[in-house]
């Protein structure tokens, strides 16, 4: 059995950052349950069972033999695109704040499909580069790019634009690494502005979130709440920080505090050095990330690892620009930090893919710092 990783820096830091995860779900939730379930712990508790499920997606994923990996891995991207599509089903889709995102699943728990979908395109660009031969001469063209864009379009329905621009700004970043003249990627991006604006103005509640991105005090009291809000989270923090549980934006000010704005909440109890240690460790997962890349020589495990890397470095920087009003409110959660089974389950198995390539690799030093 491969149990070298258990060694690697990168399991390490994952580690850390599991446990990182349960202090802040634990801080930034304790009274909001305490309002709704009449539990503090309620969010801890579940969080914390989130995470011996995904330890054990972790450890499971390592082990798979990696053929099966690269014969099967593709069917994720449709498998997930059914599962999209079932949230639209009566009864089995869940609809929360406007958004029809999740399904229904025993005992209370809530699944958010398009969490699968983000890392299922990596999979299968990977697949598409490394058949590109056979797939020229044996399939229409028109059916994979349906293949691709079909549950785009769905996530547009939705709507869930966070998981739709991450998915998109992966897709262009491949597709320049694996050769695309830069002049196709702008015309490409300038074709696509009149849609995007489409798709950005004639929705009320997008239009409201670029209004307040671009000036949040214009209306502080509704579209300008959340980032106003989490900006003075953020300041409030300071060097030091206020300390754990001390911090007041989650005291019903801050919106979302234990989900997509919990980065405004450690700001505020950690401080300026907190933050700078915690982005620190996502920098220091995606250079692991980007280590493997550079060691593998096998074009499918090199181009798996590359999409990988980047659907959880864009969902890191997307969610850290949100909460410092750099970049417009989206739904996206910040990844191991953030309240949410679907998030740590798939990004266990996003890295229990990259440890399981770590250890494929002939004469890999799982033992190694760098």
């Amino acid at each position: 059995m491969k149990t070298k990783f258990l060694s690697s820096s990168l399991f390490l830091s994952i580690v850390t950052l599991f446990g990182i995860g349960l202090v802040q779900v634990y801080s930034s939730s304790y009274i909001f349950a305490t309002e709704s379930f009449g539990d503090g712990l309620y969010f801890f508790k579940r969080q914390l069972a989130f995470t011996l499920i995904a330890a054990v997606v972790l450890f499971a994923t390592t082990q798979i033999p990696f053929k099966w990996i690269r014969t099967y891995s593709w069917l994720i991207w449709p498998a997930a695109f059914v599962l999209l599509c079932a949230t639209f089903i009566p009864h089995v889709g869940v609809r929360v704040g406007g958004a029809l995102r999740w399904i229904q699943l025993p005992l209370g728990i809530r699944f958010e499909p398009s969490e699968i979908l983000k890392i299922g395109f990596s999979f299968l660009f990977a697949a598409l580069v490394c058949r590109q031969q056979n797939y020229l001469g044996q399939v229409k063209w028109g059916y994979i790019f349906l293949l691709i864009v079909a549950p785009l379009a769905v996530l547009l329905k939705q709507p869930d634009f966070g998981s739709f621009a991450i998915i998109l700004l992966v897709g262009t970043a491949l597709l320049f690494t694996f050769g695309m003249k830069m002049k196709w990627l702008v015309m490409a991006g300038l074709s696509a502005m009149p849609a995007l604006y489409f798709i950005v103005w004639h929705s009320p509640y997008r239009r409201a979130r670029v209004q307040a991105f671009l000036d949040p005090w214009s209306d502080p009291a509704q579209k300008g709440f959340q980032v106003i809000q989490s900006m003075l989270s953020v300041h409030s923090g300071g060097l030091t920080g206020q300390g754990i549980g001390q911090g007041q934006g989650k005291l019903f000010f801050l919106p979302e505090a234990h989900t997509d704005f919990t980065m405004a909440v450690f700001s505020e109890e950690m401080g300026f050095i907190g933050v700078v240690f915690l982005l620190a460790l996502y920098g220091f997962v995606v250079f692991r990330g980007f280590q493997i890349v550079m060691k593998s020589n096998d074009v499918f495990k090199k181009t798996l690892c590359l999409g990988l890397i980047m659907t959880f470095a864009f969902s890191v920087f997307i969610n850290v620009g949100v909460v410092m009003g750099l970049v417009p409110t989206k739904g996206l959660t910040m990844p191991f930090l953030s309240y949410g089974g679907s998030s740590l389950v798939v990004l266990s198995f996003l890295f229990g893919i990259l440890l399981n390539i770590e250890m494929s690799e002939p004469n890999s030093k799982s033992s190694s710092l760098f």
